[in-house]
């Protein structure tokens, strides 16, 4: 079973209002084994509605729209649904008396503009809805050599739309499966080669009418892997996907660092409470934001994150740290050691973590990773670990700065992190 899910009103097309229905009900539909394949967004126009309204109905088996229930001009939905299906609108006595009902309840008259709130297709069903006075139309449309499309118009209000999926949408589509099915997802996070790169370390698994089907995706440098399997039940799914994700983890080793919600301060925060060690961090390039996120994974575990500093000039790090820093020097290995060593002296952690600042092609300023208009691509970020005080406890890097500016200061305390994640994992 394929669906389609339609996004109705003008403030969604102008993009004065985010979409969260389209998200929230794709993944019910998952659940019940639906795969969504379209999202539709259109604005209040008629014309435009009925023609996205007949061809979810062709392309599509399952069509739940949101939106346009109301009572005012601008809401078509069920005029554009009734034209799409070839169908006359007429009123229902049940929804005409729940709104009157409803006004009631509220001690206020019921205006005679709502009256159209209990319009619906002829022969469609109404999908009652407790809290509004929008109800719900469930409406089978036929197909020549085809079964029926089944098409749901709920109000684009979510907490009503919620409550009548639940109650009705969800129900009735399970009962219309002609057997158990579910569509279940996990997420492999990995981090430290390109998607090209790692998708070439996976021969045939990122191809499409696979089962478990697997997906690639990149956000903010870190790349997730997608596996997706349908199955009579949950456990049939999960179970469906293990062998898939044994071999990811083969093939890929220490470049997956978690899965689901796992960010790479997750799993450095997990390795420290393991070995019982602790860090803190002295960062300029990434303006705290090293800091800000192993604060907040380590919330639950504060004596293994032991805090930082947030440097933004020589002076100001040589205060902080006692440290001799020539701004000449600040974009550099030699600093990103010192700031290492200087953190964790002061501290007492485990390890120490030094990002150094960025080059630029201007002599008299050394910006953050902010600063994009002046970074000098052609640069690189510097990142020091100190896990003692003497010259081979201390090991520094260089990556090139190759990131698009948006993600420069990310992708930066990413390599940061995943540099402790590994020293880490190689115990030393």
């Amino acid at each position: 079973m394929l669906a389609e899910i339609i996004s109705i009103g003008d403030e969604l097309t102008s993009g004065q209002r985010l979409d969260t229905n389209c998200q929230w009900l794709s993944e019910r539909l998952g659940e019940l084994g639906i795969r969504t394949l379209f999202h539709t967004t259109v604005g209040d126009d008629l014309a435009a509605n009925v023609a996205v309204f007949r061809a979810a109905i062709d392309r599509a088996d399952v069509v739940v729209a949101t939106g346009g229930l109301g009572p005012t001009a601008d809401d078509l939905t069920r005029e554009a649904l009734a034209a799409a299906a070839g169908l006359d609108l007429v009123e229902d006595a049940a929804a005409l008396d729940h709104i009157q009902r409803l006004f009631a309840r509220r001690k206020r008259p019921m205006p005679e503009r709502n009256r159209l709130q209990a319009l619906f297709p002829r022969g469609s069903y109404m999908v009652p809805n407790p809290e509004g006075t929008a109800p719900g139309i469930d409406l089978a449309v036929p197909r020549a050599g085809r079964l029926p499309c089944r098409v749901f118009a709920l109000p684009g209000v979510p907490a009503e739309m919620f409550s009548m999926w639940h109650a009705t949408v969800a129900p009735a589509l399970a009962a219309a499966m002609p057997s158990p099915r579910v569509i279940r997802h996990r997420r492999i996070k990995c981090f430290g080669v390109g998607e090209s790169d790692l998708e070439a370390m996976l021969p045939d698994m990122i191809r499409r009418q696979r089962e478990p089907l697997v997906g690639i995706t990149v956000h903010g440098a870190t790349i997730t892997l997608r596996i997706t399997a349908s199955g009579a039940n949950e456990q049939a799914c999960f179970a469906a996907m293990e062998p898939t994700i044994a071999e990811i983890r083969s093939l890929l080793g220490v470049l997956v660092f978690g899965e689901e919600d796992d960010e790479l301060e997750h799993a450095v925060a997990r390795l420290l409470v393991e070995r019982g060690e602790s860090l803190a961090i002295a960062e300029w390039a990434t303006e705290g934001l090293a800091n800000h996120w192993l604060a907040e994974a380590s919330a639950n575990s504060v004596q293994h994150y032991l805090g930082g500093v947030v440097l933004h000039d020589p002076a100001t790090a040589c205060k902080l740290l006692e440290i001799d820093l020539s701004p000449a020097l600040a974009a550099s290995k030699e600093t990103a050691k010192a700031f290492a060593r200087a953190i964790r002296r002061k501290t007492g952690a485990t390890f120490g973590l030094g990002i150094a600042a960025f080059p630029t092609a201007q002599t008299d300023a050394v910006p953050t990773a902010a600063a994009c208009s002046s970074l000098n691509t052609s640069g690189s970020l510097h990142v020091a670990l100190a896990s003692g005080d003497n010259e081979a406890a201390v090991r520094a890097k260089s990556f090139p700065i190759a990131s698009h500016p948006a993600i420069t200061k990310t992708r930066s305390a990413k390599q940061a992190l995943n540099m402790l994640r590994l020293a880490m994992l190689n115990n030393t």
